[in-house]
């Protein structure tokens, strides 16, 4: 054979190689902006990798019941799960998660912020990586904060928000003082009136598992926050969620904004908020007990056991979830718009410290304690969640009731007389009491 055919033949193999090893794996994950973002990045990792990507793509609430459905009953639709701080050390716990153990040396796992590598791992082991993470805290409008002839301080009480919100508040021209989450589900709207009672001095049970809905400080949260919301949120905010109430403050709509701190860089953007160059940041919210209003959450990247492409779903995570990927999207989308919180040289970077929401970030994220997350003592590891499996149902549940309120449909005092009775109705049957 000739040389000429000889190098032909081997290219010609080497073709056939690739391709026999070329996966194509399907994903599922939330509708939020960044991961909207990596998906139109994700020719890179082909390129890089020869595998292809399927993207299922479910608002928030949706995701959460395909993905946990699917793998309860090892449906096997998916590769790769985009999941959080809730599911991961529960399913890792009971085999349903393929370890991330085996990393390669060059991701340096040990990069990883400590509060994300152990809300995703279980007896130490990483079950799952962070794309980004997250706490919350307050976006406002600098302008009309000024306007109001107020100051916001950089770690504000919640009646000073309410009294800032009423004075920001302008229904002629279609302003409303707070946006805030009120959707039915325990990511969204229960995610946010949780947080918000741990700095009121409430928790979902006591230490023998009893719940506590029938207690003054739940009745004060809910009682404060439809009170605020009624003189100063938008109208239907029983439906708003965390899309919705980003809509309404990128528009100009919303005085003030607390929710996760991964929205900073979709409302300080020009090209989708009419308001980006008069945006501030504060910490969330306490009452003076000591606890702030803050969450801790990751959205994150796990491979189901049992999918026959761990392999090629081990290089996409390395790929998504790397310090080279903050870099790809640094270059062409500026550093404001990479994904945050995840990683502790994105903090040490200079191009990133310059950003203006980094720093207070960083600060909610490190001073939001999932371990000791209630003025009383809880039995629970969690801030906006209780970390046991049974808590995404009872959840999902009272939350229903509590946009109810919301929307007009019944008292505060009828909500949380049902919550009681379904929290513990369902921990009795679950055997905790």
């Amino acid at each position: 054979m000739s040389l000429r055919n000889a190098l032909f033949a081997a290219s010609a193999l080497a073709l056939v190689s690739t391709a026999a090893q070329a996966e194509t794996i399907t994903i599922a994950t939330v509708n939020n902006g960044d991961m909207i973002r990596m998906q139109g990045l994700t020719d890179d990792f082909t390129t890089k990798t020869g595998h292809t990507v399927e993207w299922v793509t479910l608002e928030e609430n949706v995701l959460r019941q395909r993905v946990t459905t699917d793998i309860t009953t090892k449906g096997g639709q998916f590769d790769i799960l985009t999941i959080g701080m809730y599911e991961t050390p529960i399913w890792g716990a009971n085999g349903w998660l393929i370890p991330l153990d085996d990393l390669s040396e060059d991701y340096d796992v040990d990069d990883i912020l400590p509060a994300m590598a152990g809300g995703l791992s279980h007896d130490g082991t990483l079950y799952a990586a962070p794309f980004y993470g997250e706490s919350s805290m307050i976006m406002y409008r600098t302008d009309l904060m000024e306007k109001a002839g107020m100051e916001m301080p950089e770690a504000p009480t919640w009646q000073f928000i309410r009294e800032a919100a009423a004075a920001m508040t302008d229904r002629d021209n279609d302003i409303n003082g707070i946006c805030l989450r009120g959707k039915a589900g325990w990511g969204e709207g229960g995610a946010f009136i949780t947080a918000m009672s741990n700095s009121f001095g409430a928790r979902w049970f006591d230490m023998d598992w009893n719940a506590q809905f029938d207690t003054k400080p739940w009745a004060d949260t809910l009682n404060f926050y439809v009170g605020m919301m009624n003189e100063s949120g938008p109208a239907g905010y029983a439906t708003n969620g965390f899309n919705e109430n980003l809509s309404l403050f990128q528009q100009g709509k919303c005085g003030m904004w607390i929710d996760a701190t991964v929205a900073a860089s979709f409302v300080t953007n020009p090209d989708d908020s009419t308001v980006a160059d008069s945006v501030g940041f504060a910490l969330a919210p306490d009452t003076g007990l000591g606890k702030r209003s803050n969450w801790l959450w990751a959205w994150a990247l796990a491979i189901p056991a049992g999918t026959a492409k761990e392999a090629a779903a081990k290089q996409f995570i390395e790929w998504a979830t790397s310090k080279d990927y903050i870099e790809l999207v640094a270059e062409k989308e500026g550093w404001a718009n990479v994904p945050p919180g995840a990683r502790t040289s994105l903090y040490e970077n200079p191009n990133y410290q310059a950003v203006p929401f980094a720093k207070m970030t960083l600060e909610s994220i490190l001073s939001a304690d999932p371990n000791n997350s209630t003025v009383e003592p809880s039995p629970y590891v969690g801030i906006q969640f209780a970390a046991i499996p049974e808590f995404a149902g009872i959840a999902t549940e009272v939350s229903q009731e509590f946009s109810a309120v919301y929307a007009g449909q019944q008292t505060v005092e009828e909500a949380l007389e049902k919550a009681q009775a379904i929290t513990n109705d369902a921990m009795e049957a679950a055997g905790y009491r």
